[in-house]
């Protein structure tokens, strides 16, 4: 089977000067849309689950119960991690219980000495299991699970004592944000991004909120060692913007139209084309 954690991953695209792409789950028609897209290009791939995701679709362990027979049903060969995001330490607890493979526990809210000592313990019961962490310092601006940051810039002496402890990848804002960026956002911030990356001893770093980043400037932050990229907020977007034409267009009241995998089709061709795009722009095309 393909269901893998993502240290290999990460540490080849580190290694190769590549991305590893990250891509939300929102329901089941993401799961088919992106794994299908990361078999037509051959890319590894992380699927990811936030707090709110899990709740929505039946807990962690019922989306372990979909993600691991849809790799089976369409005949996915290329590596596939699935990924807690954004969990606090109970949620994390939770989905290693649950069979994920991969688990980002994010303790950017509280003191760094308290993020540091719980990010120490589950690097053993991490290890021990074969699961991938990933954790955060500071914290990603934006909004995820309702929660409204305004984000900055991370500390590289604290991504330098968080990396020293055996995590597998490393989440530090450089600038970005989840969800959409406004007009007159600034950038990233790539002379500290190679900064983490040299202080960090070039663990793989992970780029949050990678919607609607610029091209030049997403090669560039995989230059200087960003290894994942997540996205999610696009590929939102373009599932309700291709579901809505259909509808506008009145498909739905012609024979079955309604149903809803007929009404819904648009939406996976739409997400799937959005991940097939940034595979490519990530440079993971062909690297499973």
């Amino acid at each position: 089977m393909a269901y893998v954690s993502a240290t290999d991953m990460v540490i080849d695209a580190r290694n190769r000067k590549y991305a590893v792409g990250h891509f939300n789950l929102n329901n089941m028609e993401f799961i088919r849309a992106f794994l299908l897209a990361a078999q037509e290009t051959q890319s590894p791939m992380i699927l990811g689950v936030s707090g709110s995701t899990a709740k929505y679709m039946g807990g962690y362990r019922s989306i372990v119960g979909m993600v691991k027979p849809f790799i089976d049903h369409l005949a996915i060969t290329v590596p596939v991690a699935l990924h807690a995001d954004h969990g606090n330490f109970a949620q994390v607890l939770d989905a290693i219980d649950a069979g994920f493979s991969s688990v980002m526990f994010d303790g950017s809210s509280l003191p760094f000495e308290e993020n540091l000592h719980k990010s120490e313990q589950l690097v053993e019961i991490c290890r021990k299991k074969g699961i991938s962490l990933e954790c955060e310092v500071n914290g990603i601006g934006g909004e995820e699970d309702g929660v409204v940051t305004v984000g900055g810039t991370a500390d590289p002496e604290q991504c330098r004592r968080l990396g020293l402890i055996g995590i597998n990848m490393l989440a530090a804002g450089i600038g970005n944000i989840h969800g959409k960026y406004p007009a007159d956002w600034p950038g990233l911030h790539f002379d500290l991004l190679e900064e983490i990356a040299r202080i960090t001893d070039y663990t793989p770093l992970v780029l949050h909120g990678g919607s609607q980043i610029p091209a030049n400037m997403l090669r560039r932050a995989i230059a200087l060692g960003i290894s994942k990229i997540n996205v999610n907020t696009e590929c939102q977007m373009a599932f309700a913007a291709a579901v809505r034409e259909y509808i506008e267009q009145g498909k739905d009241r012609i024979g079955t139209g309604y149903s809803l995998q007929t009404l819904l089709s648009p939406g996976v061709e739409a997400i799937q084309r959005v991940a097939m795009d940034k595979m490519m722009l990530f440079g993971s095309v062909g690297k499973a």
